[in-house]
């Protein structure tokens, strides 16, 4: 069985989700609760969506978590 940390796609979406918290740090703290939790956690939607599909049974369920996965990297 294959890893998911072997995918291209799982690769950028988690250096995707770790840029995204290194340039948030340095938004105004008055954005903590808004504009920075949230890109951080549509970011970090993206790797784990991806990850749980293809920890799923059938390629149906795995286009619905990659579809998931797209929906949270266009959210970011």
């Amino acid at each position: 069985m294959r890893d998911f940390r072997d995918l291209q796609v799982w690769q950028k979406a988690h250096r995707l989700t770790l840029d995204v918290y290194r340039v948030t740090k340095d938004f105004p703290s008055d954005e903590r609760f808004g504009l920075i939790a949230q890109l951080r956690r549509s970011a970090a939607s993206v790797p784990t969506n991806v990850a749980e599909g293809f920890g799923r049974d059938g390629e149906r369920e795995l286009a619905l978590f990659i579809a998931i996965a797209a929906g949270s990297a266009s959210e970011t």
